[in-house]
């Protein structure tokens, strides 16, 4: 029978620190795919630097960035990966709200579950 695995504070830190590594190298890669993409594409296009062009309308909601990403256009597989970056500390707390719970430390989840809430209504309510 296996050993029963309990929920420590240095558990929770090692998975912790893992969901950050492996959030911050998915985007790495993902933005690395999305530039060599955008270059083979538009390396060769002449740059002009008088005139500010923003991004695309359809790159700043994540409907168009999906769009664009299943199009392989490299800008939406940049823009992608810069969403992943920015999900990868959201994922953290999300996290940590389940292994406070599963400690049975009621303050943290309370504590937890505010900035939470601060992150979402960042991400979402400001809009």
């Amino acid at each position: 029978m296996l050993p029963e695995r309990r929920w420590t504070d240095q558990r929770i830190e090692n998975i912790l620190g893992n969901l950050l590594r492996a959030g911050v190298l998915l985007s790495a890669l993902v933005v690395a795919i999305g530039g060599v993409i955008y270059l083979l594409r538009h390396g060769h296009s002449a740059v002009d630097f008088r005139a500010f062009r923003g991004e695309p309308a359809d790159l700043r909601n994540v409907h168009g960035i999906i769009r664009d990403t299943l199009a392989l256009r490299g800008r939406g597989i940049i823009q992608l990966g810069l969403l992943l970056l920015i999900a990868t500390p959201i994922a953290r707390v999300a996290f940590s709200i389940f292994g406070f719970a599963e400690e049975r430390d009621r303050m943290y989840v309370l504590f937890t579950l505010m900035v939470f809430a601060v992150l979402l209504y960042s991400l979402v309510g400001s809009a």
